[in-house]
């Protein structure tokens, strides 16, 4: 997860401030390519002004195949008119913008190649007019060096309508060879910066509460059944318990604890540093062994919510890694969004019990010994967070350490006090979970006393 944030923050500053400085042969297709975009709107048009690699326009594998003339070994610019006029077809087709769910067609296109070391895409305003600025003479271009810059035009409806993108160039590639970044521009909600590839379909550019928080809705839910650390986190929780009337503030707890660090980690009240993301990564590790161990020797089910609300508070850290990339799709509805994801994660987890649970109570129910069985099951979990743990620990040893200075200190004095906080917080709803759960076993008591003829029946 930190290593996919990573290649995501090199994208977008390999195509923002040092374009062209990596150019392709012509028998290859390198890994990352990055394509440069501005999406702009005004009363009556949407301008798409886009910067492509040449070696995407003429390899098979970015979709459009176009064979530039060539003298030697650079492009014949005068009699590249119809290579030209079909890069801006291609582009028109691979890049396309839908208002209100209907595709907009251009009116117009224009485009020219360009030397590898121009700057000219590090402002809309600077690319347009590059766009329609004539070739210096005695420029050369060599075949598969530089880029191809288009400026697209398309009629619109109204400025304040929904606006959606969706990149189809480079089908046939991973997601991690051709990515998009998209400079969005409205008509009066400022600008926001957007990072997609082909297999994102179609992306939001200003989305509406109810279409961002379904898409994180199933963000969530997408990421609780992917994830298999959280899951094995979860049979750990699980596997000790007969009533699901004794799961509901563990799990209450957890969801509390891993809301807590999900939303202040989005709002970049998490820690920062190369050192903090393995630590998450190696501490979930340790939370699957500590349970597993735990079921093993024999656990307090009835404190098993404090345990669970402290770990909760780190996987809410690695589910928010998980997100950050994500958020660009948010629009601006970030609080829903985040809100949205955790719904979705709780519908992910309230499946999996759903699934799991009946179908362990049922073995459980027809062994000679279900306790041996639930030693037999922790060991396995056990056994994998182990490995999980060495093998993130190694990765977390390598890394630098932030030094120990009043800054520092002072951050993690933030943090112990927010951690505090959080865990009279999850307290005081598994608290109130409890107290519900055991009204309603109370409830349930009487009207099957009642049922039966008299109060003292038990």
């Amino acid at each position: 997860m930190f290593g996919r944030r990573l290649r995501l923050a090199g994208m977008v500053f390999l195509a923002f401030v040092l374009p062209g400085l990596s150019p392709a042969t012509a028998h290859e297709f390198p890994l990352n390519t990055v394509m440069n975009a501005f999406v702009k709107l005004e009363p009556h048009e949407a301008h798409l002004v886009v910067r492509v690699p040449l070696h995407v326009l003429t390899s098979e594998a970015g979709g459009l195949n176009v064979n530039f003339p060539v003298t030697g070994r650079e492009i014949d610019l005068k009699g590249a008119g119809p290579a030209t006029q079909q890069v801006l077809r291609g582009l028109g087709q691979g890049i396309t913008i839908w208002e209100d769910g209907v595709r907009l067609v251009p009116a117009s296109a224009i485009g020219r190649a360009s030397l590898p070391t121009d700057r000219s895409f590090g402002s809309y305003d600077e690319a347009v007019a590059h766009v329609v600025q004539p070739m210096t003479p005695g420029e050369a271009i060599f075949y598969n060096q530089g880029f191809f810059d288009a400026h697209i035009t398309y009629p619109i409806v109204s400025p304040k309508s929904r606006y959606a993108i969706q990149m189809m160039l480079g089908l046939g590639l991973s997601e991690e060879y051709l990515k998009l970044v998209i400079r969005y521009m409205s008509f009066d909600e400022g600008s926001r910066a957007f990072v997609i590839s082909s297999r994102s379909g179609q992306v939001n550019l200003n989305p509406a509460w109810y279409q961002a928080a379904s898409s994180f809705v199933a963000l969530g839910i997408g990421h609780i059944l992917s994830g298999v650390d959280h899951l094995l986190f979860l049979l750990c929780l699980i596997i000790p318990f007969r009533r699901l009337r004794g799961l509901i503030p563990v799990v209450t707890a957890f969801t509390v604890a891993h809301s807590i660090t999900l939303i202040a980690s989005a709002y970049d009240l998490a820690p920062i540093g190369a050192w903090f993301p393995p630590l998450v990564e190696t501490l979930i590790a340790a939370s699957i062994l500590y349970m597993a161990l735990e079921n093993i020797a024999g656990a307090n089910l009835n404190r098993r919510w404090f345990i669970t609300g402290m770990f909760g508070l780190v996987h809410g850290f690695g589910f928010s890694y998980a997100l950050k990339q994500d958020l660009q799709f948010a629009g601006s509805y970030i609080l829903v969004s985040l809100l949205s994801f955790n719904v979705g994660i709780e519908l992910g987890q309230i499946a999996v019990l759903l699934v799991v649970l009946p179908g362990l109570w049922l073995f459980l129910r027809h062994v000679q010994s279900d306790r041996v069985w639930v030693i037999i099951l922790s060991a396995l979990v056990a056994h994998t967070g182990w490995h999980w743990m060495t093998e993130r620990a190694g990765a977390l040893w390598k890394v630098q350490w932030p030094a120990l200075d009043a800054a520092s200190l002072t951050v993690f004095a933030r943090w112990v006090a927010g951690i505090f906080l959080a865990i009279v917080a999850v307290r005081l709803v598994a608290r109130w979970a409890q107290g519900v759960s055991r009204r309603e076993q109370a409830a349930s008591t009487r009207v099957a006393a009642n049922n039966l003829g008299g109060p003292g029946v038990r």
